[in-house]
């Protein structure tokens, strides 16, 4: 019985040929929005936390409450000193402060002048160590800054294939920062974070001299000790620092971040853009039922003799009914599979432009089974709920007035 259902449904549908698709077109559309979105808007999470692989579970950062992003250090009124790193380090439960410096600096090579920022490097061998290993830091050309070297540099990937300077930057190029010179000593390999693909390694003290910088820094890196909890010993540099500063609880002005912290922020915010981008989804599958629904309507109008004719011949109420209810899930469920394949496509469309642009294996999209058949299964609803009110107002044509149109 459901295959002579389907077998008129489908006739029906294709005897309509260009109404039926165009009726379909705010199905799929709909559904394209939803499978790319949701898929893109997973990609893009994936993409963002990859930014927050260099925080290792073990380490905080310190920072003044006044500090402000592009970079950090650029808008803080006070900085962070060497007082303030003995403090820190005799919190129990840290095993190594590390102070860095974030500053942004001219960068001019082959007479072009360009603009970029620098990070210091510490002081000492282990807590560089620590630096290097806390984002995976290996050299694709060259090697690593050591505590030794002066007058040189180490680059972020971007630099071995910007075009900005006209001419490539390599291992043993002379660039200026500030107008002074320094050597390319090394060339990092690409990582996920476009921060570190931008930066500029540079040593502790030619950093300070380059830029006439005291005693401040702009983030300390506190390293816990093996076995400590990370959120007891945050809470107890807080407490060290407001003592030592004589601030009460509330009225910090520097902030202690966990990378939990951090990561819990970033999951609320793509929380919130994963909720828009559904939302405006489902407006699409709104009007797609609409369209549906305006399609059926007109469908029964038109055939008002044929539903009189099969009526007469002994098709029951229920028969008529199915068979609207079938067309319409119908052009919900084919909808649905062309919307699939769109909104595939136009995610791995997109996922290829930014990481063809970005030279980076960063945005990566994948597709669950779980969101396809969601997907599908929503759209042959969406078609039923549309032709109900049309599919029941054609089952209940009396045949002798269907008969005279």
């Amino acid at each position: 019985m459901v295959k002579k259902y389907l077998f008129l449904a489908s006739r029906n549908l294709k005897r309509r040929g260009l109404r039926s698709w165009l009726t379909m077109l705010g199905i799929f559309i709909g559904i394209a929005a939803v499978v790319s979105l949701i898929t893109l808007g997973q990609g893009l999470q994936a993409a963002i936390l990859g930014q927050f692989g260099a925080l290792s579970t073990d380490k905080l950062t310190i920072t003044n409450a006044e500090t402000g992003f592009g970079p950090p250090g650029s808008t803080a009124v006070e900085k962070l000193t060497e007082h303030d790193l003995e403090v820190i380090s005799r919190v129990s439960g840290v095993d190594e402060v590390i102070p860095r410096l974030l500053r942004p600096v001219t960068l001019e090579y082959n007479k072009i002048l360009g603009f970029s920022y620098a990070a210091s490097m510490p002081k000492e061998n282990n807590q560089i160590e620590i630096v290097y290993t806390s984002f995976g830091a290996e050299p694709e050309t060259g090697r690593l800054l050591k505590k030794e070297d002066r007058g040189k540099v180490l680059l972020g990937h971007e630099f071995a294939k910007t075009e900005q300077f006209d001419k490539p930057i390599t291992t043993g190029s002379r660039v200026k920062l500030q107008g002074k010179d320094f050597e390319v000593i090394g060339i990092l390999k690409a990582v996920s974070s476009f921060q570190l693909n931008l930066a500029i390694m540079i040593n502790e003290e030619d950093m300070k001299n380059l830029l006439d910088i005291g005693d401040e820094y702009d983030f300390i890196v506190a390293q816990v000790a093996k076995g400590a909890d990370i959120e007891t010993v945050a809470e107890a540099i807080k407490e060290r620092l407001r003592r030592d500063r004589g601030l009460k609880e509330g009225e910090e002005d520097f902030s202690v971040e966990t990378p939990l912290n951090t990561l819990a922020t970033v999951n609320t915010i793509l929380l919130i853009i994963n909720i828009v981008v559904i939302g405006i989804a489902l407006v699409s599958l709104f009007v797609g039922g609409i369209g549906i629904a305006n399609t059926m309507y007109t469908s029964v109008l038109e055939r008002r003799k044929e539903i009189g004719i099969m009526k007469a011949i002994g098709a029951r109420n229920s028969d008529i009914l199915l068979i609207f209810l079938f067309e319409a899930g119908l052009l919900g469920l084919i909808g649905g599979i062309i919307g699939v394949l769109i909104g595939a496509g136009l995610a791995f469309g997109v996922s290829f432009i930014v990481n063809t642009s970005l030279d980076l294996d960063l945005f990566q999209v994948s597709f669950s089974p779980a969101l396809i058949i969601f997907s599908v299964l929503f759209s042959l609803i969406i078609g039923v709920i549309s032709g109900v009110l049309p599919a029941k107002q054609a089952s209940k044509l009396k045949p002798v007035d269907a008969l005279r149109g």
